[in-house]
């Protein structure tokens, strides 16, 4: 489905008018997973309001949670940032589109974009707890769930957001429009938005695997994002539907290939891919239907119903710069190295009761999803694979005196099926007169049928030790049963650089993770400090052969590419760590001024010894707020520090220290709404930045400085 940003821009323009004379009115978001406010959920790390999002500048999912205590990222290049929590990502962290698990392709590559539309979202939830094991399986780091207003579950009114955004590291811009309203009996809603960011600036002397142009090739990306909405309400309850489709394009800005001279030996330090344009597109359609009956029978209060059909293809190409280049050149033409495809195909379904009485909060679900997984291509690295799920989640909330209880288990049956092809190599002995040998190559295929019982359970207590001190603990023990890569993987992963080997015999994570909260809010002064161990059965991991072992395999290197041989292996490991956080909020003039300094850390060892690879090091986080009228003005400032616990292959990451500040005016417009100006910086020293979590820290920086603009109108 290609998106007509004309038409809808014409839209927009036919809807403004009448929406001046409307009065707005405030919406109370409530979390979409327990459906208690937000600020209610018992075990959030962190809830970000829409408004915040809205007035930051447009990066990736996993960057625009970065400044979150215990919330880091993990990427590879700007566009693409995926969420670590507590030193967990990948298939231990889930990413929800409004309380559905949003299934892309993000876990089958570090270089593939968690594909979610952050333009009109109302908040964003990061999860740990009972209330995570409701919605999905394996979520032994947590949940980040986008929520928005797409199926409105009451009456709306009408409302006109224009956005208009620019960026200087990138040159960048983006366009949003949203526009809701009660037609007859029906909410509507409508989002589109179109970005489109070129390569980003890096500072001097940060790119050490090219020339230094100033900035880092294929590095753009650009979006195109649409979404509408309908739903119906009444005293009964409500029912409504959803269609979204985001299209993207983004250059993948480093590219492993061990090259080779004219003699076929390898060529230290060069980069076979140099002045050519590597680069993926994608195209997901989301269809979502979702309701809820009010049944307020003695036993069943609600019946929460919800199907989701998704389609979703990445595909990666190779064409020379100059072709690219070309007007009207299309990006599925002319490539120098055939296209891989990377596909998913999910349908999934699920029924909640509300089984609430007068002393208990109740929830009972059962969930089913079929997933179909596919890479085909010049550059496959896995066979088709498919994933059944027949889930169960209980979940239940109580107050009891000054303590607050919260109980959730889960049941898990996975079916995963695969198949793993290897080659071998067969010789065939010719007579003398032809003088050779000839070499046949055989494939060789294994399929497997995997099935993985799991039992979750985790529990929490809240006690209020008097009116402004509260304590809570946490306790969860949760199984992820092992994802299809990690399964069925056999081949060449140029995006981390190795040559990934899966183990279809893995066992079923467990994770057993206790964490202690103790928090302090009086008159102004606030502060919190969490202490957690997680200790992990089973822990799945990439374990890259050494130099020593590398050399020994040399007579494997055509069947290796040269690459790093890592196996997908599994040992207890221990993660632990802790986020601490105090401030203090005053009056001064006609304004507030907020002052506030965190730190977290996560440290992570196998059983056996060594460190776990590519966890981030401990960071400082310093905020100043001032806020007066209309108009804020904000500094954050984080320190982080020099990583030196690295696993093997790894390398040391010097700390950084990064400077963002942001200016906002709200201006009144009357009966005609409002304007909301944000002006930004980022990287205001333009600091040579790496991340650690990143298998490409070394070639690919994080960006320079970068100041932008950012327009909200609200009608």
């Amino acid at each position: 489905m290609k998106i007509n940003k004309y038409a809808f821009m014409i839209l927009s323009a036919l809807v403004v008018n009448p929406a001046f004379a409307d009065e707005i009115e405030e919406v109370i978001v409530s979390s979409s997973l327990i459906d208690s406010l937000a600020s209610e959920i018992a075990n959030p790390l962190h809830v970000l309001s829409g408004d915040d999002i809205s007035n930051e500048a447009t990066q990736s999912l996993g960057e625009t949670l970065d400044v979150l205590l215990g919330v880091s990222s993990a990427d590879y290049g700007s566009g693409i940032g995926q969420p670590i929590i507590r030193g967990m990502s990948g298939p231990r962290v889930k990413i929800l589109d409004n309380s559905l698990v949003n299934r892309d392709v993000s876990g089958l590559g570090a270089d593939h974009v968690n594909d979610i539309d952050l333009s009109n979202v109302q908040q964003i939830e990061v999860v740990r707890g009972p209330s995570s094991l409701l919605y999905t399986n394996g979520t032994i780091g947590g949940i980040v769930n986008i929520v928005d207003n797409s199926i409105a579950q009451t009456d709306i009114e009408r409302l006109v957001k224009i956005g208009l955004e620019t960026q200087s590291v990138n040159g960048g811009d983006t366009q949003s429009i949203f526009y809701q309203d009660k037609v007859n009996n029906a909410n509507v809603t409508f989002a589109y938005k179109d970005s489109a960011f070129g390569n980003f600036d890096v500072p001097n002397g940060a790119i050490k695997h090219e020339d230094d142009l100033g900035y880092l090739s294929n590095s753009d990306f650009k979006s195109e994002s649409m979404k509408f909405g309908a739903s119906t309400n009444g005293d009964w309850g409500y029912l409504g539907f959803s269609i979204a489709n985001i299209e993207s394009l983004y250059g993948i800005p480093f590219h492993f290939e061990e090259p080779e001279d004219e003699h076929g030996e390898e060529e230290e330090g060069h980069d076979e891919h140099e002045g050519e344009r590597i680069f993926s597109s994608t195209d997901s359609d989301k269809f979502d239907l979702k309701g809820s009956l009010n049944i307020k029978g003695n036993f069943v209060k609600k019946i929460n119903f919800f199907a989701r059909d998704s389609d979703y293809l990445l595909t990666e190409q190779h064409a020379e710069e100059a072709e690219h280049e070309e007007e009207g050149h299309d990006a599925h033409e002319g490539d120098s190295e055939g296209p891989t495809s990377f596909a998913s195909d999910a349908l999934e379904a699920g029924i909640i009761f509300d089984l609430s009485n007068e002393l208990l909060s109740q929830k009972f679900a059962v969930n089913f999803v079929n997933e179909d997984t596919s890479i085909l291509g010049a550059e496959a690295f896995m066979n088709p694979a498919s994933r059944d799920e027949l889930t169960f989640g209980y979940f239940a909330s109580r107050e009891v005196n000054d303590l607050h209880l919260d109980f959730g288990i889960r049941l898990d049956y996975i079916d995963s099926k695969g198949s793993v092809s290897e080659a071998h190599e067969e010789e065939e002995h010719h007579d003398e007169d032809e003088g050779h040998d000839e070499h046949e190559e055989e494939i060789e295929t294994s399929f497997y049928d995997q099935s993985f019982d799991n039992s979750s359970i985790a529990f929490s207590i809240g006690k209020s030790l008097n009116d402004f001190i509260d304590l809570d603990l946490g306790f969860a023990s949760v199984e992820r049963a092992p994802s299809s890569v990690e399964l069925f993987m056999n081949g060449a992963h140029l995006a981390t650089g190795r040559f990934e080997v899966g183990n279809a015999k893995l066992k079923s994570e467990q994770s057993n993770n206790i964490d202690i909260t103790l928090s302090i809010n009086n008159r102004g002064f606030f502060a919190s400090a969490t202490l957690f161990r997680n200790d992990v059965d089973n822990y799945i991991y990439l374990k890259d052969e050494t130099e020593e072992e590398h050399e020994d395999h040399e007579d494997e290197y055509e069947e290796h590419a040269g690459l790093i041989l890592s196996n997908y292996l599994q040992q207890d490991a221990e993660l632990d760590g802790y986020e601490i956080e105090f401030g203090n909020s005053m009056d001064i003039g006609s304004g507030k001024l907020m002052l506030s300094f965190g730190r977290d850390k996560t440290s992570g060892e196998f059983s056996g010894g060594g460190s776990i690879p590519r966890l981030n090091p401990a960071r400082n986080i310093f905020k100043f707020k001032y806020s007066q009228d209309d108009m804020s003005l904000g500094l954050s400032f984080k320190s982080v520090d020099k990583q030196n616990d690295i696993g093997v292959n790894e390398t040391v990451t010097d700390a950084y220290q990064m400077l963002n500040a942001k200016l906002t005016r709200t201006l009144d417009l009357g009966n005609q709404g409002e304007l909301t100006l944000s002006l930004f910086g980022n990287n205001m020293l333009d600091e040579v930045a790496r991340n650690h979590a990143s298998f490409v820290k070394n070639e690919v920086p994080l960006p320079g400085r970068n100041y932008g603009l950012r327009f909200n109108l609200r009608f």
